[in-house]
């Protein structure tokens, strides 16, 4: 082989290796890192119901957080939920009559808190067609338990029970939602911590890397406590849609025509 032939020999292969080196750069600095699964951070998945209310669909939502009813699984256990607390199935206007004395108590107390007023429906979802005291020994319309009621002010001993005094209990209620809206950044995962627990909910995130409360798999109470509130909303605001007649709520009271009262 001449010198020549072998210079260009040469050349050629120092050709190669450098175009290597060059693509083995780029691909370096233009290649996300890759870590094993179990090292990847909890992300916070952007939310179906993160839209304003307004931004929906339809008209079901909770604390301004739309449901995202275009999903089948969601509107039919919404709807399930709705037909469960129609007049068919209660037969007692006793739902509006709890409502009509507890609201006006509620209502300002949430507003001052900051909390969203759609959080009054709990009470109604808590306390239920009954009330009384849970067989964990929950009380009152916010079915607090004793350490809990005591851990946000309220007195409870063998003499004094507050969780049976409604606007001391909204106030406790209003502290414990703000501090879970606090934790999860989301009012709809805050009302299901308010049932299931920070610590169990918490959990329950990580272990699905999921924060959609509608994407989530919990068990069966949480898993249909939000769509208990919509619907208890749902009935609330519009009762005669759902079966409820000769009911008298101060939701749908008319305004008074004060000529009347002139004379």
């Amino acid at each position: 082989m001449s010198k020549i032939e072998m210079t260009k020999k040469h050349l050629i292969t120092c050709s190669v290796i450098l175009v290597l080196v060059i693509i083995s750069r780029l691909n370096i600095f233009s290649t996300d890192p890759v870590y094993p699964v179990k090292y990847i951070a909890h992300t916070p998945s952007k939310l179906l119901f993160s839209l304003p209310a307004e931004a929906a669909e339809e008209a079901f939502s909770f604390a301004d957080e739309a449901l995202p009813v275009n999903d089948k699984k969601v509107d039919f256990k919404l709807k399930k939920s709705i037909a469960k607390h129609g007049y068919k199935n209660i037969q007692s206007n006793v739902l509006h009559s709890k409502a009509d004395k507890m609201f006006p108590i509620i209502e300002p107390i949430l507003k001052a808190y900051g909390i969203p007023e759609d959080f009054k429906y709990i009470p109604l979802v808590e306390s239920g067609l009954k009330g009384g005291t849970s067989p964990k020994g929950a009380r009152g319309v916010w079915q607090f338990m004793p350490g809990t009621a005591r851990t946000y002010g309220l007195r409870v001993n063998k003499s004094k029970d507050e969780r049976l005094n409604l606007r001391k209990s909204t106030i406790a209620a209003c502290k414990y939602i703000k501090e879970l809206y606090g934790e999860f950044n989301s009012w709809t995962l805050a009302a299901a911590a308010y049932n299931n627990g920070s610590v169990k909910l918490e959990r329950a995130i990580h272990k699905q890397n999921e924060d959609n409360y509608f994407r989530m798999t919990l068990n069966r109470e949480t898993g249909s406590y939000v769509y208990k509130i919509i619907a208890m909303k749902e009935i609330i605001s519009n009762p005669a849609k759902y079966g409820y007649k000769n009911f008298y709520s101060y939701m749908q009271k008319p305004t008074p025509f004060l000529g009347l009262y002139n004379n």
